[in-house]
């Protein structure tokens, strides 16, 4: 078996009407810049879109990929698996349900890009010799293996025919697609329960000591013409009484006002803010 996982070809989301080449010289900036922190609208829209979908969460990277998976070909559109192993478009889901049962695949990861997808009625989603899907089969060969590749906020999913999934104006599935454009998209969806940061909404200035994160803001606002941090240096007890009260902001404010009226306080030793 690992050496039919062997024959397998990997492959790349090739765009539609974009040259590979082009795409590869931007594609570390890209993911730089995608890859910051996350934003308070962000993290809302992904709420938003969890809530929409009847608490089933878009899986964003390969390690993510958990036992229930669902695969949205639309919005709130999944495809289904039929009892006499064929492979279809379901209807769409309103507006906060999650996927059907029948919508709903169990993932095996073969390792640490591909991944096979058995239906709820113990058989393989299989790339057959045409590039249609199917789940007939009840073991898992080099047919049954896809890999889902993630690119610039997208997802295809390359069978082993190293073309990638893609659903015609009839509904019919296939691995047909040697590029991957708008009809090739999809999206994983799993309901795992994901482990919540405890400090998810606290903003990352203030993840510490009132002290530190007065620091924080100081170095994150201020101008640094003279290089001279100012910081207010009276005592510190109002600012843990307004964080426990909920007007921690405008107290730093306050006291920034203060602090901009007096003298500089020591040079920075960064050659720039924060």
């Amino acid at each position: 078996m690992a050496d039919s996982y062997a024959m397998v070809k990997g492959g790349k989301l090739n765009l539609k009407g974009h040259k590979m080449k082009k795409s590869k010289k931007h594609k570390s900036h890209k993911r730089k810049h995608d890859g910051s922190s996350a934003s308070a609208p962000s993290r809302s829209q992904d709420h938003e879109d969890v809530a929409k979908h009847g608490g089933w969460w878009e899986v964003k990277q390969f390690a993510d990929i958990t036992a229930n998976i669902a695969i949205e070909v639309g919005d709130s559109v999944y495809i289904t698996a039929l009892d006499n192993g064929g492979l279809a478009i379901g209807e769409p889901r309103d507006e906060g349900d999650g996927p059907d049962p029948a919508e709903i695949f169990t993932a095996i990861k073969i390792n640490d890009t591909k991944v096979a997808f058995k239906s709820g009625y113990g058989k393989y989603v299989t790339v057959e010799a045409d590039g249609k899907l199917e789940a007939k089969v009840e073991a898992m060969g080099a047919r049954e293996q896809f890999e889902p590749v993630f690119q610039d906020g997208k997802l295809a999913l390359n069978g082993c025919n190293n073309c990638f999934l893609t659903c015609d104006e009839d509904g019919e599935l296939a691995c047909s697609a040697r590029t991957a454009g708008d009809g090739e998209f999809v999206r994983l969806r799993s309901c795992a329960v994901r482990e919540r940061d405890p400090l998810e909404d606290i903003p990352l200035e203030e993840r510490g000591s009132v002290k530190d994160a007065e620091i924080n803001y100081v170095k994150k606002f201020q101008s640094f013409q003279d290089r001279r941090l100012r910081v207010n240096e009276e005592d510190k007890t109002a600012l843990k009484k307004a964080k426990k009260e909920g007007d921690f902001h405008e107290v730093l404010l306050d006291r920034r006002a203060t602090a901009l009226s007096s003298p500089p306080g020591p040079e920075l030793q960064l050659n720039s803010p924060p």
